[in-house]
């Protein structure tokens, strides 16, 4: 019992910590249910060890690697214009891409480049030259091509994994103001050639009110850490529990575990929508009580 009181301890601070280390935050009633919650303790263990600032916004500069990405922006643009062209920059066939399933609905989409140190045979054969800068810069653990079409948004969000930082690089886009990324409030318009580094995990939201589509190289850059345990825990997990969510751009390429169960996993996600559309209580009593009772079994 004492030991589930520490552990329980341990995440009710990691939450805490999460929901207060930003300016912006939701509700308690969406905090106490989201599945951001779940990695709280592993990534407040990433943000008090991170060797830069926990702040919203960083500085690119910090991450020397970043520069070849910048100096071979064109490059990148020249594939990613063909494979837009092409129609490859789409959403998922099915339901296998769990971590980007909601941006669909309001045409965001992707090709995948890499994802937790595989390269997408896809991606090797139609942007050979993309994959050749990728392979320059070590500290880049997962890469795509983002577009967001005109008037297409993402929604307030925050991810769920603090072991890496997000990075933007502009390939096509309006360079306008009205298309812009909102992070803990902090404001970045999007252009052609010009970057942004961020963390992810502080609640953010995306907009395209131009009358121009958006293209950009959206990547995952592994934190630097302190200390070099936390560093090496760090590098097992991205390479060994995040690569799991991996999933496809053709229906020849392997799919990850996360996402092979993501269509079962979808359907009780319906199945709680319409219990949520038949009988509002009794679904927030349900879905609370399923929760308490989880912490009940898992911590006493």
């Amino acid at each position: 019992m004492t030991i589930g009181f520490v552990i329980l301890g341990i995440y009710v601070v990691a939450v805490m910590n999460m929901h207060y280390r930003g300016q912006v935050r939701f509700p308690w009633a969406r905090q106490f249910l989201t599945h951001t919650n779940y990695l709280a303790p592993y990534n407040l263990l990433m943000n008090l060890s991170s060797k830069l600032p926990n702040k919203p916004l960083l500085n690119v500069d910090e991450l020397e690697d970043l520069k070849t990405l910048r100096d071979n922006w064109q490059v990148m643009r020249d594939e990613a214009l063909q494979l837009s062209a092409d129609g490859k920059i789409k959403a998922a066939d099915g339901l296998n891409d769990v971590g980007f399933n909601s941006f669909f609905r309001t045409g965001w989409t992707r090709f995948y480049l890499k994802w937790y140190e595989d390269y997408l045979p896809s991606a090797v054969d139609q942007c050979p030259k993309t994959v050749e800068v990728l392979k320059k810069t070590p500290s880049i653990k997962a890469a795509m091509f983002a577009s967001l079409p005109p008037g297409g948004e993402l929604k307030q969000h925050r991810d769920p994994y603090a072991g890496s930082l997000r990075y933007h690089l502009g390939l096509v886009t309006p360079n306008s103001d009205d298309c812009y990324i909102l992070v803990d409030g902090h404001r970045h318009s999007w252009r052609d050639g010009k970057d942004v580094l961020f963390d992810e995990t502080y609640i953010h939201e995306a907009y395209n009110k131009s009358d121009q589509p958006r293209i950009i190289l959206f990547a995952d850059v592994h934190r630097p850490m302190r200390f070099k345990l936390v560093d090496k825990i760090n590098h097992w997990v991205s390479d060994n529990i995040i690569r799991i969510s991996a999933t496809n751009n053709e229906e020849t390429e392997k799919v990850g575990a996360l996402n092979r169960s993501f269509e079962t996993l979808y359907k009780f996600r319906t199945l709680s929508r319409k219990i949520k559309k038949w009988n509002k209580p009794f679904y927030i009593v349900l879905k609370y009580g399923l929760f308490i009772g989880l912490i009940y079994l898992l911590f006493f």
